[in-house]
């Protein structure tokens, strides 16, 4: 094996274990927010926009292992329900530029969204020769068996 192959390789398991270790971390936290609910009897707003963006987390994570790709809409999704989430937890102590602000934010992420999505449809991206044939192989396997 030449050093190029060792270098990709070990930054592949490196990659692999950091991920690990954000879903071990995503799924504790999950637990640990059920916990939080269930202790004070009652489900609130903030509590599920809180598991959503743990769900989002675990959804982007599972996607990077299916695909070999992060997609770049999943930490803007998180971002925007995380500032929605910050307005409705702290509102009251924002002055109206700071709730200007965060509103404009919110707005901007999802433009971004938008020209992501735009981007995406308008110009895919072009899969390798060998990832076509694979995908081929695959479906021609699949098929074969049913």
């Amino acid at each position: 094996m030449n050093k190029n192959k060792l270098v990709k390789k070990s930054l592949h398991i490196v990659e692999q274990f950091g991920l690990l270790l954000i879903l071990i971390a995503t799924i504790i936290a999950v637990g640990q927010e059920i916990f939080s609910i269930y202790k004070a009897g009652e489900v609130v707003l903030k509590d599920l926009l809180l598991l959503f963006i743990y769900l989002e987390v675990i959804a982007m994570i599972q996607i990077y292992y299916q695909e070999h790709r992060l997609p770049i809409r999943y930490p803007l999704y998180i971002a925007i329900v995380a500032l929605a989430r910050f307005i409705i937890l702290d509102a009251k102590s924002f002055n109206q530029w700071q709730l200007l602000e965060v509103g404009l934010t919110i707005v901007l992420l999802s433009i971004a969204v938008l020209i992501v999505r735009y981007g995406h449809v308008t110009f895919p991206y072009e899969e390798s020769e060998s990832e076509d044939k694979k995908c081929i192989e695959n479906k021609n396997k699949k098929e074969s068996g049913k």
